[in-house]
């Protein structure tokens, strides 16, 4: 296949206008014509103000991304602008503000658009990073459900029976969400690696983010925080140390890295699988 060819600009897109998703496109817009994609009107357009005035080439591009189309037409906007060397999801929602089936259409459906639109205007040396999270290292999941969650068509996914046996448990349907993430990612290295390309996630534990302050306010017995205490960890990890993992995994000296996920946890998942007292 042979690759287009463009006047050398790069081109970065990211998807999330939120904490994570601020930082990153900070930390990868340098000198780049950056594409900032979000939902909420007002968020995209304070993110797109308060970056153009520090320096930043960026436009932003209304997106939701559990509408395929509004996915596609935003992978078209950003093959356009130039050759295209990142891609960053990180839009999502939560199980403290979000309802099981919101949860899938977009931490679930929204990535698999995300995927599979970005694979078709990929070229030599764009990578793609999906933000899934450490809840996704927590499912129960057979081999049978995990091989259709990689691999089912995305009008098939929400049929699957594991996402129809989470019912309206929203914990529930963002652990399977995060892992579907996951196994989607391996399922779909093949493909980008045939266009000269790549795809991994970043499995992100507590980031103090707006998102995680949800959660916890939504945690009356306080079990979140207290966890970061006991498995060592002793605070939240930061926007930037996600920026930093991505700007790895979408850089030079991760080229042999694909279809794999990067846990940013500060050792909370080995924590619970080896350490947690279950009573």
């Amino acid at each position: 296949m042979r690759d287009r060819i463009y006047d050398g600009r790069d081109v970065v897109v990211v998807t999330g206008a939120g904490g994570m998703g601020s930082a990153i496109a900070r930390r990868l817009g340098s000198g780049r014509t950056l594409i900032l994609a979000d939902a909420s009107p007002g968020q995209l357009d304070r993110a797109v103000e308060a970056m153009s005035a520090e320096g930043y080439a960026v436009r932003g591009v209304l997106t939701d991304v559990s509408d395929r189309a509004s996915v596609e037409k935003l992978a078209e906007v950003a093959s356009s602008e130039g050759r295209l060397t990142a891609v960053v999801h990180t839009a999502g929602v939560a199980a403290a503000t979000a309802s099981a089936r919101k949860i899938f259409e977009v931490d679930l459906l929204g990535t698999v658009y995300v995927i599979d639109a970005f694979e078709k205007v990929a070229v030599r040396g764009t990578s793609l990073v999906c933000v899934s999270s450490m809840a996704g290292h927590y499912a129960s999941l057979s081999r049978e459900d995990e091989v259709a969650l990689a691999t089912a068509p995305p009008g098939e996914l929400l049929g699957l029976t594991a996402v129809t046996a989470v019912g309206d448990d929203a914990t529930s349907a963002y652990i399977v969400a995060k892992r579907a993430n996951q196994v989607r990612v391996q399922a779909a290295a093949l493909a980008w690696n045939q266009r000269g390309a790549r795809v991994n996630t970043v499995s992100p534990g507590v980031i103090s983010t707006a998102m995680s302050k949800a959660e916890a306010d939504s945690d009356s017995h306080g079990h979140m925080l207290k966890m970061l205490e006991e498995c060592g960890a002793g605070r939240m990890g930061t926007p930037g140390e996600i920026a930093d993992a991505v700007a790895f995994l979408t850089g030079p000296r991760s080229l042999y890295i694909t279809g794999t996920d990067l846990l940013v946890d500060g050792g909370q998942a080995g924590w619970i699988r080896w350490h947690m007292r279950r009573e």
